[in-house]
């Protein structure tokens, strides 16, 4: 009977679900976490080649100005292919090239039909090559999304691991774990970066990592953990001897179920913060990585490298593919940076 009543009893909330009644309340936060859902589905279906999967075609004229109905008909494509096709008489008797004018006129032809039949809409225009930048700036969000969620992630999670092992036990553990930050951080973050680079990109190690992409998450893992590991350090310090772990210790828990189950929940609101300023961070550096040519390889398109290519095609006034990359870029950035700061607000022990 006793197991019947409680059982019957109402349970409060958990820590997470707490955290999602909150979030649900803040509008703000809603709207980004909906912002960046439809960011990493778009990613997602351009990873399965659902969409953008033809971004490499040249699908209309070069420099195509933005549209959505119709073709580009300015007449100078035309008007130089009838300039080849020659004189529409008979001067066979005084000009000797006068056999070669209706070979000539046939290519023309060719050429001309092959003008025409671009593509009708390119809402965002198109590039030096015709390509559409609409499709580029989607498969360029699947790469650069990937490489700064992907770092971030595996940066926060580094540097969380070793920073909770290092505050929890101290002693000599912690010892060895501040040697090795200090070693990391003794380097400058520029230097490190591009020893790296050149280690997995062109040393022993070159091709073994796959893409090229990965190994710009792999390096840019390697140098941002250090930031998140001094923050998780100092708190769990702070936390360790506080009165809700030594409960936790004198029901019996492990020390992994102290470290990860009751003081992360209690500290998760700063690992977001770090979380989403590396995001930030991370596709801002695969932007600089792959303008010296250490980021994507050529094949790959990313944010980075349409704004490289932005930079000699606004010299000329060809401002689109500039402003989609940037526009997609600023959105995603903020919509995550708003999302993390909502989810920091609902997880944040003292605002509960």
């Amino acid at each position: 009977m006793s197991t019947e009543i409680l059982q019957a009893l109402p349970r409060s909330p958990g820590v997470w679900a707490q955290a999602w009644m909150r979030l649900k309340n803040d509008r703000v936060g809603m709207v980004s976490l909906a912002i960046t859902v439809f960011f990493i589905g778009m990613v997602l279906l351009a990873q399965l080649g659902l969409v953008a999967k033809d971004w490499q075609k040249e699908v209309g004229t070069p420099f195509a100005a933005p549209h959505f109905m119709g073709k580009i008909a300015d007449g100078s494509q035309t008007a130089v292919v009838d300039s080849i096709a020659g004189p529409n008489v008979d001067i066979s008797d005084v000009d000797p090239l006068a056999p070669r004018y209706q070979e000539w006129a046939d290519r023309a032809a060719k050429f001309k039909a092959t003008i025409t039949q671009k593509s009708d809409t390119l809402p965002l225009g198109g590039d030096q090559l015709g390509r559409d930048v609409l499709s580029k700036a989607i498969k360029g969000a699947q790469v650069s999304i990937t490489v700064g969620l992907a770092s971030a992630l595996m940066a926060t999670l580094l540097g969380t691991i070793l920073g909770a092992i290092s505050g929890y036990f101290g002693g000599p553990v912690g010892d060895f774990l501040e040697w090795v930050y200090n070693v990391f951080t003794a380097i400058p973050y520029i230097l490190l970066v591009f020893a790296l680079a050149a280690v997995l990109k062109s040393g022993p190690l070159a091709g073994t990592l796959g893409s090229g992409a990965w190994t710009v998450v792999i390096i840019l893992s390697l140098v941002g953990w250090t930031g998140i590991y001094r923050l998780v350090r100092s708190e769990y310090m702070k936390h360790r001897s506080r009165e809700y772990v030594r409960a936790a210790e004198a029901i019996g828990a492990s020390h992994a179920s102290r470290m990860f189950t009751h003081i992360l929940p209690n500290i998760s609101h700063v690992i977001l913060v770090q979380l989403s300023l590396h995001v930030v961070g991370f596709i801002k550096a695969e932007v600089i990585l792959s303008f010296l040519g250490l980021g994507v390889p050529i094949d790959m398109v990313s944010w980075g490298t349409m704004l490289s290519e932005a930079q000699s095609e606004l010299v000329q006034g060809k401002w689109w593919q500039l402003l989609a990359a940037t526009a997609f870029m600023a959105t995603f950035v903020t919509a995550f940076a708003l999302l993390t700061d909502a989810l920091r607000d609902a997880l944040d022990p003292k605002l509960r």
